[in-house]
């Protein structure tokens, strides 16, 4: 039995590590300025998804299990702005904030690897009837998170200038030249402009 709940244990955290590779792909080769540009009407920048994340990683594999966190992160206290974790301070580089969400997914390995898949946490911000959890749960609700802010990032990053896939030189997009690209951007405009009021 406990080979099975170590292999689904590496299974889960493979997965996470996914998403968290994909994410701190997009701040490769951008300047403190790109990284931090609110590229959404509600301000979404890649270099506060990463800190987020992060920040959020900490949160579910500290408080949630009865453990301390490992260092302070002001940007998370009850009295703070809100978003405060979506953007990084001026003092915050990208060195930093990457340096910061390396610490949280050490953290969060080692949190992993002395629990056992069912060992019960509680999560205070979440509804009375939903927050008795296992690490399971938690770590499955933490793949969520951060694939979701993956996600965003790829639309950021695309916008910002244009690189685009799960890694570097688009992995994970059919490998077309540009003109391929304006083409069936210019067909997929042509079909929504159909159904134009």
């Amino acid at each position: 039995m406990t080979d099975d709940k170590d292999a689904e244990k590496a299974m889960l955290l493979r997965a996470l590590q996914r998403s968290r590779d994909a994410l701190l792909w997009k701040l490769d080769g951008l300047s403190e300025q790109q990284a931090r540009l609110p590229m959404t009407r509600t301000g979404t920048n890649l270099l506060g998804l990463v800190k987020h994340v992060a920040t959020t990683e900490y949160g579910y594999f500290t408080e949630v299990f009865g453990r301390p966190a490992p260092e302070r992160m002001p940007w998370a206290e009850d009295e703070t702005e809100d978003n405060a974790d979506m953007w990084a301070t001026s003092d915050q580089s990208i060195e930093w904030v990457t340096a910061f969400a390396h610490r949280a997914q050490a953290n969060t390995e080692q949190v992993v690897d002395e629990l056992d898949l069912d060992a019960r946490g509680v999560v205070p911000w979440w509804p009375e009837e939903r927050r008795n959890v296992t690490l399971r749960q938690i770590l499955v609700h933490m793949i969520n998170e951060a694939a979701r802010h993956a996600g965003h990032a790829d639309i950021v990053r695309e916008l910002i200038d244009g690189a685009a896939g799960i890694g570097a030189k688009g992995a994970g997009l059919p490998e077309h030249d540009e003109q391929w690209w304006e083409r069936y951007r210019a067909r997929l405009q042509e079909v929504a402009d159909g159904f134009g009021d």
